[in-house]
């Protein structure tokens, strides 16, 4: 036996590996649930254990014979029953048979991470569904620390987790790596959830935290799994850039009482400089390789404004331009509402309002705190301080983000002392 290394903690350790070992039981065993508790309990068993004793030499492969022996167990228990219930004493029936045989394809370090994430993200599931089981099975997060990051219930939420590993097993997909076919039809299913994850970490949409850095540092974990095992894949490495590109910030956002500073603001020298250099190697490398997708151009935007020293050093003509192509890529009206901020940068802020116009009845946007705040900015550039208190006041309203909502009262208020 040899002792966790001090850098990788048991519970980080067990995060870690938790994902490929339920891969591995459930490669083997086929059931979704009693695969997961079984892992559960050997995750258990190693967090007693191993602080105590010691980790052994070869942690995956321990928890994975723990895991297939609590769940062999129980399958033999319901053979026993069954049997007695049947009155058969001689053999299990088949199914059982095949569920106890060992598996001659399995291989000790084989790693299915990457089948577990298709799987969780079965076209069958909806999205809200498919994030909390992609956490709760590939991520290692507990029910409840989903539950706290969505502001649900966790009943709420361990009735989402449970109807969506009954759609799984309902749909009878084989737990494997999916077909070239199969892949490329539901690989951008996969990103869109590690995106969403992302995302919801990085600005959380509710609460009295700006952000998640357990969400956001957990869809990089797993998009860099995903690369690894993807590398040739350009829109995946767009999307790991993009990430790095963008969480590099996360220091300067927030001020010493959690309070929200925007980009033009904050001290570019608490950037993560590494993490920009490592985003930026990425899409250069991603962007010539072709054909160019959304995350692509969404990670070269995020590096031209990582690579400006200061904000008024920002290549916003640059920027624009990139934008002007994702334009046609997507209709996202938040991918508009950027175009149009990105236009006013360049051209004015009367440009960027005209185009804000074409926003105000698309109905996805209805309610969005951030079609306001944007308008607000820019009726503050273009000299309409009560046009702007109004829409700095009415994006506070609307928003449930508590750092958002004080900065943009505290935004309508700066205006409202100057105007008096």
């Amino acid at each position: 036996m040899t002792s966790a290394p001090r850098d990788a903690p048991t519970e980080r350790l067990l995060r870690d590996l938790a994902p490929q070992v339920l891969a591995a039981v459930l490669r083997r065993f086929r059931d979704f649930a009693a695969s997961e508790d079984a892992v559960q309990e050997a995750l258990l068993a190693a967090a007693t254990q191993w602080p105590r004793d010691g980790a052994p030499d070869e942690p995956r492969a321990w928890l994975v014979q723990v895991a297939s022996r609590r769940i062999t167990d129980h399958v033999r228990s319901e053979a026993a029953r069954r049997r007695r219930e049947q009155f058969v004493v001689s053999l299990a029936p088949p199914e059982l048979q095949v569920a106890l045989a060992p598996d001659s394809d399995e291989t000790p370090e084989q790693d299915d991470t990457l089948a577990l994430l298709f799987m969780c993200c079965h076209p069958a599931l909806s999205t809200s569904s498919a994030i909390a089981l992609t956490l709760r099975a590939v991520g290692g997060l507990t029910t409840a620390e989903i539950a706290k990051a969505f502001l649900v219930p966790e009943a709420t939420m361990a009735q989402r987790i449970s109807r969506a590993k009954q759609t799984i097993k309902a749909s009878g997909v084989p737990f494997q790596m999916p077909t070239l076919e199969e892949r490329d039809a539901r690989l951008g299913a996969v990103l869109h959830v590690l995106y969403l994850i992302f995302n919801e970490g990085y600005t959380t949409s509710s609460g009295p935290e700006l952000q998640r850095s357990d969400l956001s540092s957990e869809a990089i974990r797993l998009t860099r799994a995903v690369h690894a095992l993807l590398p040739e894949s350009g829109e995946v490495a767009g999307l790991l850039s993009l990430m790095l590109l963008t969480d590099a910030r996360r220091a300067a956002r927030t001020g010493p009482a959690g309070e929200l500073i925007p980009l033009a603001e904050q001290d570019r020298s608490l950037w993560d400089q590494a993490a920009i250099a490592e985003g930026v190697a990425l899409v250069s490398e991603a962007l010539p390789r072709g054909p160019v997708g959304d995350y692509q151009l969404q990670a070269a935007i995020a590096a031209v404004h990582d690579e400006a020293a200061r904000a008024e050093d920002t290549d916003w003509p640059q920027i624009l331009a990139l934008y002007e192509v994702l334009k046609q890529m997507t209709d996202n009206p938040m991918v508009t509402l950027s175009h149009a901020i990105a236009t006013a940068m360049v051209r004015g802020p009367t440009a960027g309002l005209e185009l804000l116009k074409a926003l105000d009845e698309d109905a996805r946007l209805a309610g969005n705190h951030r079609l306001d705040a944007a308008r607000a900015h820019l009726l503050e550039r273009a000299g309409d301080r009560e046009g702007a208190i109004a829409h700095y006041r009415r994006a506070a309203s609307r928003t449930t983000s508590i750092p958002e909502r004080d900065y943009l009262v505290a935004q309508a208020a700066r205006l409202d002392e100057t105007r008096t």
